[in-house]
Order: C-alpha cells, then sequence, then structure tokens
C-alpha cells in the first residue's frame, strides 16, 4: 500500500527535571518557554504535526494540553495541533469539545483531538473517578464526544454524567468535523472500537517490532471496511520513541541515559527489571521499535514500518522520554524537518524501495 504524503511531526510530554527534596520540578517556566522554541522551530522547518501529551504527575508538564497548544497557536503558522493523548476517561467531553474548538479556531483549523485512556491512572482518584469504570467511562465518553463533534444541540445519556436535553454547545470549530483519533496501546478492542466508529487511529509503539501490530492493524481496516468507512477515513498513525542526530552513535549515546533512567523509574511501579545498553541496541535494529539515528537510518526504518503495516498516514516522534538537552532537541527537530521528511516524502512519491531511495541520497 503506497501513498504520496506521510506526516511526520512531534509528541512531547514535557518531561520536567524533578528536586527529589523539594518534590517539584525545577525551572517548569524555562521548560515551556523551550517547549514553545521547540514547536515553532518545527513549523518552520515543515513538519507536520506537534503533539502534547497529558499526564497528572510530578515529572510531566503537560497536565494541560489545550493551553499549551493555543500559546503555540499564537507563534505558528502551518503545523497542525493536537493532543497526544487526551485522557477522555477522566476528562468532560464537553468541556474537550469547546477548548479544541476554541484552540481550532484560534489556529485557523489546525486542531485535532488524540482521544485515548491514557497509560498511567494518577487521574481517576484525582477527578473522583473509579479505577474499575475504566473501560465504561471512555466508551461513554467517547461516544458523548463524537455526539458533540455531530451535533451542536446534544440529545444524550450515559451512566457516568448527567444527560443533555438539547442543550449547545459552543463554540462550533472552523473544521467540520474537527479530527478525532483514537489514541490505542496493544488491546485489540481498541483496534475494533476505531473501526467500528471509523475513526482514524494513533498506535504507540513504544517497544518490541511495530510489525507485531500488523494483524490488528488489519483487523481495524477490515472492521472499519465491514462497517461501511471509506478507505480514506480509516487513517493509521504510529506514536514512536525516536532521536535523530547528525551520526548513529551519536544518536543513540546521547538517547540511551535519559530513555533508560525514565523507563527503569516506570519499571519500578510495573514490576519490570531495569533498562540496560543491551536492550536498547536491540530496539536500534532494522525491526526494532525505537527511531535512533542519522537522518537516513531514520528515514530508511520509517519507510521499513510504513512498508511493514500496509502503509501509514502520519508518524510522530516521542523524544521528550530521553530528557536531553534543550540545545540538542532542536537539532533533532531540525534534521527530522529538512532531512529525514523530504527523504521519506521523496521515497513515497516515486515509490521507491526505502534502501535505494536514501542509499542514493548519501551517493548525491
Amino acid at each position: 500500500m503506497n501513498q504520496e504524503h506521510m506526516e511526520i511531526g512531534v509528541d512531547s510530554f514535557i518531561a520536567a527535571t524533578v528536586d527529589p527534596v523539594a518534590d517539584r520540578a525545577v525551572d517548569p517556566a524555562k521548560h515551556l518557554s523551550e517547549l514553545l522554541e521547540a514547536i515553532t522551530l518545527a513549523d518552520e522547518v515543515g513538519l507536520d504535526v506537534f503533539g502534547i501529551g497529558e499526564h497528572h504527575r510530578r515529572e510531566f508538564l503537560d497536565s494541560a494540553p489545550t493551553v499549551i497548544l493555543a500559546a503555540a497557536a499564537a507563534r505558528t503558522r502551518r503545523i497542525r495541533l493536537t493532543s497526544a493523548v487526551t485522557v477522555l476517561s477522566a476528562a468532560d467531553p464537553v468541556r474537550v469539545f469547546q477548548e479544541f474548538a476554541t484552540l481550532d479556531l484560534l489556529s485557523n483549523g489546525r486542531a485535532e483531538i488524540v482521544a485515548g485512556r491514557g497509560s498511567f491512572i494518577e487521574a481517576f482518584p484525582l477527578f473522583g473517578l473509579e479505577l474499575e469504570d475504566y473501560d465504561s467511562l471512555f466508551a461513554e465518553k467517547l461516544d458523548l464526544l463524537l455526539n458533540i463533534r455531530a451535533n451542536t444541540h446534544v440529545h444524550w445519556s450515559g451512566k457516568h454524567r448527567a444527560p443533555l436535553t438539547g442543550q449547545g454547545v459552543y463554540p462550533r470549530p472552523l473544521q467540520d468535523p474537527l479530527p478525532v483519533w483514537l489514541g490505542v496501546g496493544g488491546t485489540p478492542g481498541s483496534f475494533i472500537r476505531a473501526g467500528t466508529l471509523g475513526l482514524p487511529l494513533m498506535v504507540a509503539i513504544i517497544g518490541g517490532e511495530p510489525h507485531r501490530f500488523r494483524p490488528l492493524i488489519d483487523r481495524y481496516r477490515w472492521t472499519g471496511r465491514r462497517a461501511g468507512h471509506s478507505p480514506d477515513q480509516l487513517k493509521v498513525g504510529i506514536h514512536s520513541l525516536g532521536y535523530v542526530a547528525d551520526s548513529a552513535a551519536k544518536a543513540a549515546d546521547e538517547f540511551f541515559p535519559g530513555y533508560a533512567r525514565s523507563f527503569s523509574e516506570i519499571g519500578k511501579e510495573r514490576g519490570w527489571p531495569p533498562v540496560t545498553r543491551a536492550q536498547f541496541d536491540a530496539l536500534l535494529g532494522p525491526t526494532g521499535a525505537l527511531l535512533v539515528g542519522d537522518p537516513e537510518t531514520v528515514a530508511d526504518k520509517i519507510l521499513r514500518v510504513h512498508e511493514s503495516l500496509g502503509g501509514i498516514s502520519r508518524l510522530t516522534f516521542q523524544m521528550s522520554v530521553a530528557d536531553l538537552p534543550h540545545a540538542k532537541l532542536m537539532r533533532a527537530i531540525e534534521l527530522l524537518g529538512t532531512r529525514v521528511a523530504p527523504l521519506v516524502r521523496r521515497a513515497l512519491a516515486s515509490a521507491t524501495p526505502a534502501a535505494s531511495s536514501t542509499k542514493s541520497e548519501r551517493a548525491a
């Protein structure tokens, strides 16, 4: 499955340096200022999309993503601005829609929602919700969000929220419909849900081998076609951990320390052993999940993922997990926009296999 254009962008969780004694982020205002510089650069170098995650933990600064995206909207002209993901289970869909509709107006039609359940659970007690309602909360709130998207005056009732009996939800966005993607991990039911609803799919692939997701993506496409949705609606995006530097060795050496620290910390909560360099290096291989290397290596790998998954419409890099110095992150964004994205676009436009395309670029 070939297509002429793949959107390439960046997602950020705005990882913060934490002072363990004071139990709070160090220089949060500086982190956010640097983030806005990064989004502005991504726009300037021609990347297609920038996403902001949503977490409610001390090591991240992204608990209010629409506020950050609105600040970015004022500084950018072309790049699409999205969540990565909106934790819909713990939010009021009316407010989510209002905020993103407002962002859409501020950005002149560049806002998108990636709705998901989130990979952490801290939002549930924070907002007074029961964790055992994890899936029913999400299913119900997604239904309401899509109802609001389709209708200005909403008639809806459910288990977890007071009914709406024809109230209007304002403002309305510039885009009609406002794009809503479904963010998923590896749960088969989530892929089937996205296909049934005809929503584009954003798959987080942070470990293992991307090609192993092919059966789930095939099930999504099959379910969507069976439900009567056009192939144009059934887009697939990939959210990947990645980083680009001037050489492959430099990229690996710069990305590994922060990556290992982040995943070892998460592992303490989830019962995983600490991350080793050998495990990391294995994920750098041709079929591994990490998109880390020099521009040609990363472009090759993106095209390999595209081919192995039957064609993808969007790929976003999550680099903030490695807690990189600002200058290195800015260089990576520059390389993504000026080197990686053009290599991928040219290869797809000419339907040239990944290797021959980028080898010819190297020879040039």
